[in-house]
């Protein structure tokens, strides 16, 4: 018998569903902890998939 699967997200193309990245400067704090810089996907801002308003507005 078949069984019902729910309909997955599109994971975004540009980051492949990993939206935010820690990036180390190779400079340590005072602490001697890493500083990092966090950087964001800016196609789905942040959200690891996209929507059907960004396919709308792609104009598929």
């Amino acid at each position: 018998m078949a069984q019902l699967t729910p309909a997955r997200a599109r994971i975004c193309s540009d980051c492949d569903g990993f939206p935010v990245v820690a990036i180390t400067t190779g400079l340590r704090d005072r602490d001697g902890f890493r500083q990092t810089l966090t950087a964001t996907c800016r196609t789905c801002n942040g959200h690891g998939h996209t929507t059907r308003a960004v396919l709308a507005r792609a104009g598929r």
